[in-house]
């Protein structure tokens, strides 16, 4: 008799609720928690990631959690593969899983595979930051706008790393970026049920406001400080860690550099809300619903 394995997908927002919720789904269905989180993958980032705490981690058994180091190279290709490999194994004994990802780019690659693009000259990516390091973001926009509007138009457009990767298939090959996209229908063993988490934006954005003072009060500013010295690593180009960098360097004053982390993080909820409203197929469940009452009806969907 074959059985149908389910890979329950929590999705949201950040600070929303999605690790509590996975947590107890695990718990509730004897099942384990993969991490689709690009944040939480390195050992050497705990409070500026929110890591989930040791008594957590101890409760469900967790997957892709600080499991590499900043000083490694490690792509969404590399996390496809192991995810799915582990995830492989993982069905040969359990016929359900928990996916919980606040990225949602890593969350795409388990389900749907990665398009494949052309090899291009390494050299074109140097250019295009020495150009964004010398002129800014602007001039980068306007020549993704020029050389694929399609992509332009969905893609976040402050993000450099996105703008950057587009520009540099543009460029090297000659065709537009979303050219590549969604030419491949991977094949996986086993069924995803999307769970959104949500809440009014003016709860969700205090909840990061409160969640940044809390890292702070934890010590954010020490874990940055021991950092420093790695600032030009591209894992430590994220929220929470770049604005204290600033401070740190003399830039900012520390009650302006916390701010811009809380800035920046609304930014990013509201960056991964539109990602995740574009996806029809998501189950949508108040993030203050009681989480037992959660669990009762996620099984009703598996059901």
């Amino acid at each position: 008799m074959n059985t149908t394995n389910y890979l329950l997908t929590i999705v949201g927002p950040t600070a929303i609720g999605k690790t509590a919720l996975s947590i107890a789904l695990a718990q509730a269905l004897d099942t384990e928690v993969f991490s689709a989180d690009s944040r939480q993958f390195f050992r050497e980032m705990t409070i500026g990631t929110a890591v989930p705490e040791e008594e957590e981690l101890a409760v469900a058994k967790h997957h892709f959690i600080q499991h590499i180091s900043i000083h490694q190279n490690y792509s969404v290709g590399d996390f496809e593969r192991e995810c799915i490999h582990a995830l492989d194994r993982y069905f040969e004994q359990k016929n359900i899983g928990v996916l919980v990802g606040g990225s949602g780019m890593y969350v795409d690659a388990v389900i749907h595979g990665l398009d494949i693009f052309p090899k291009v000259d390494p050299t074109i990516r140097i250019q295009l930051n020495q150009e964004l390091e010398t002129e800014g973001i602007k001039p980068l926009q306007q020549k993704l706008v020029a050389m694929d509007p399609v992509y332009a138009a969905k893609v976040d457009i402050h993000n450099p790393q996105r703008i950057i990767r587009a520009l540099e298939i543009c460029i090297g090959s000659g065709k537009a970026y979303s050219s590549f996209l969604r030419k491949v229908n991977t094949k996986r063993n086993f069924k995803p049920l999307y769970i959104g988490l949500e809440a009014p934006r003016d709860i969700l954005y205090d909840r990061i406001n409160k969640r940044v003072d809390l890292m702070m009060d934890k010590g954010l500013l020490n874990e940055v400080q021991n950092l420093y010295p790695y600032r030009h690593l591209n894992a430590l180009n994220t929220v929470g860690y770049k604005e204290l960098f600033r401070y740190l360097d003399g830039e900012w004053e520390l009650e302006f550099a916390v701010s811009e982390i809380k800035k920046n993080t609304r930014r990013f909820a509201k960056r991964q809300l539109t990602w995740y409203r574009k996806n029809p197929n998501i189950f949508w469940i108040d993030f203050q619903t009681d989480l037992q009452q959660s669990i009762n009806n996620i099984q009703k969907l598996i059901s």
